[in-house]
């Protein structure tokens, strides 16, 4: 069993990467994809996220404007106040459905994809309680091992700006606004440099995607065998 944090900035292809290490037989659990669960109607996570933010965040179909939410964690500069009621459900789900993989298959790699691993600062006291040095690196009692995608930033904004256009053909002044709003989120995330020296492995996605599935499939032997050691002990 391993748990393993996959993490990246904006842009930097960590889904790609997750989609690769998933074709190898990884369990991926997407930090994004639980945080959308959460913040449906009727769950816990929503309530909070309306009673402190208002009902200016919800659209007249009573889901939560995320454009709205957006422009106040970003805009406004309150994403701590967002992040300090997703982020500690989110974690906690996280280790749920590890559990759960985990005691269906005892050698599985449970991947947990998220952009924030470094910069969140909330912990799973489940699993952080009498492990020393926690406080200050909660991801320490959260993963046996961190991956890092790493990229230019040129390159993650342009990646940014195409996933958000979707296909569909921009103005200047349109991919200009957007290639802002991405470096605007990049200066909220911890610079690649470090990052890279608090992750175990760092994987490059500069170039063509046969460059990653490489690195993937090297990565993928050391993460199956650190799992099994993982078991045998």
């Amino acid at each position: 069993m391993l748990r393993v944090g996959l993490t990246g900035g904006l842009g930097s292809g960590k889904s790609t990467a997750a989609r690769l290490f998933v074709q190898h037989g990884a369990s991926l659990l997407e930090s994004d994809g639980i945080g959308r669960e959460l913040m449906q109607p009727g769950q816990a996570v929503y309530d909070a996220i309306v009673e402190h933010f208002g009902a200016g965040v919800l659209l007249p179909d009573s889901q939560l404007n995320r454009a709205a939410l957006a422009r106040i964690s970003f805009t406004e500069g309150r994403v701590e106040e967002l992040n300090a009621i997703v982020h500690p459900a989110v974690i906690a789900r996280q280790a749920e459905l590890a559990d759960e993989i985990f005691a269906r298959d005892q050698n599985a790699v449970v991947i947990v994809e998220s952009a924030l691993i470094f910069e969140t600062k909330h912990s799973n006291t489940k699993h952080s309680e009498g492990e020393p040095g926690t406080s200050s690196t909660p991801w320490r009692s959260r993963f046996d091992c961190i991956v890092l995608i790493t990229a230019p930033d040129d390159i993650k904004v342009e990646r940014y700006v195409q996933r958000i256009a979707a296909g569909a053909h921009l103005s200047a002044e349109q991919h200009s606004e957007l290639a802002a709003d991405a470096r605007h989120r990049l200066a909220q995330q911890i610079p690649d440099e470090e990052k890279a020296a608090l992750s175990d492995f760092v994987l490059h996605n500069d170039g063509a995607i046969a460059e990653l599935e490489e690195q993937v499939d090297e990565l993928w032997s050391l993460l199956q065998f650190a799992s099994a050691n993982n078991h045998k002990h």
